[in-house]
């Protein structure tokens, strides 16, 4: 596939958290050491590295999601 084309069906449920995951994605990848190149293109990363990354971030976002329910009283289902 030709750079800056996608085949991606995923999409954001919440688009304006963009921003923060591509945030989270820089910061995960600095933590492991993977460097990712200046114009954002992960095609040329190595999928070991790339599920290293996603991984984090899943996990990281499980982490913040239990957080937050721990902190709320009287849920209701």
């Amino acid at each position: 596939m030709a750079k800056g084309q996608e085949r991606s069906s995923n999409w954001l449920v919440v688009p304006q958290a963009a921003q923060a995951l591509d945030q989270m994605k820089f910061e995960i990848a600095q933590e492991l050491g993977i460097q990712i190149p200046a114009d954002g293109y992960m095609g040329f990363i190595a999928s070991r590295d790339n599920g290293a990354i996603g991984g984090n971030i899943t996990r990281r976002l499980v982490q913040m999601a239990e957080q937050q329910l721990a902190g709320q009283t009287g849920m209701t289902r």
